[in-house]
């Protein structure tokens, strides 16, 4: 029942990046990638192997419908494998996260911390792939700092009204 609801969950934020949020680009700076929630709530229960896989799918779509050629494969792999560590560093009883990352199981500041984390290495990876060019760190670091912002109020705020 869980990965119905996982699938479902994946479903709904690919259909809303790929016809919302893709279209949204605010200045030519801001790209919110909301899709990263999916990978960012998946439950610890998986191998890492497994984490790694379902990262570079999911980032293989993305790179099908952005048409950029395996920068967000790139970035989901990079985040799947630093999750695992960066929770045990965040929670001390790792343990009871065997269900779903939530606010609620992990606490509210780490999962700040961790969203933040997260998302920060994620947009720099996209964006830093992207531009190819440490020419260009400039631009990099603010497109980083605002989409940031953006995909993690979003983020926050779906865990928010989710854990109620």
């Amino acid at each position: 029942m869980d990965w119905i609801r996982q699938l479902g969950r994946y479903a709904v934020v690919m259909l809303l990046q790929v016809l919302l949020f893709n279209q949204l680009q605010l200045f030519g700076v801001c790209h919110p990638y909301i899709y990263v929630l999916c990978l960012l709530m998946m439950p610890l229960t998986l191998s890492q192997h497994s984490d790694m896989v379902i990262g570079a799918v999911v980032g293989l779509v993305m790179d099908t419908f952005c048409n950029t050629l395996g920068v967000h494969t790139a970035a989901c792999i990079l985040i799947m494998f630093i999750r695992p560590y960066l929770v045990g560093a965040l929670v001390n009883d790792k343990d009871r996260l065997n269900e779903q990352l939530t606010s609620r199981t992990m606490g509210m500041e780490a999962m700040i911390k961790y969203v933040v984390i997260m998302v920060l290495i994620h947009h720099f990876t996209v964006f830093m792939l992207a531009a190819w060019n440490w020419a260009h760190i400039g631009f990099v670091l603010i497109e980083t700092a605002v989409s940031s912002v953006l995909t993690i109020g979003i983020i926050l705020g779906y865990n928010i009204l989710n854990d109620k």
